[in-house]
């Protein structure tokens, strides 16, 4: 019983790590937003990106950008041929295996959103 204790606790111990990394990477109020609109929208410019995110500051969405790149969701591409150079900022493949999980999560919210409107707590 003891060892079946043990395997459960570094198991548990692995997923709350694993939750724990997954948020960190994509966490926050901006990332899973600017992840979606690239999904949603392709190649899209930084004032454009700002324009579909309301409330999101210039300074704030180019640091989340970074930390997006940082991490393999989001490429950025510069077109040094056009004048003025133009940047524009497009999801990776890596971005698109979030989709199921941002998937799962909107239905939960709605499901959350319904509950609490219906006071089922």
């Amino acid at each position: 019983m003891e060892n079946e204790e043990t395997i459960c606790r570094g198991s548990c111990s692995e997923s709350l790590s694993a939750v724990e990394d997954a948020i960190y990477v994509i966490g926050g109020k901006w990332k899973l937003k600017i992840i979606i609109v690239l999904q949603e929208f392709g190649n899209v410019r930084f004032n454009e990106l700002q324009r579909t995110i309301s409330g999101i500051s210039a300074r704030v969405l180019s640091n989340e950008l970074k930390d997006l790149e940082l991490n393999g969701f989001v490429k950025r591409i510069v077109h040094s041929e056009q004048i003025p150079v133009v940047v524009e900022y497009v999801s990776t493949d890596y971005s698109k295996t979030l989709k199921s999980v941002i998937r799962s999560l909107s239905e939960w919210g709605k499901n959350h959103k319904q509950n609490i409107k219906a006071d089922a707590f």
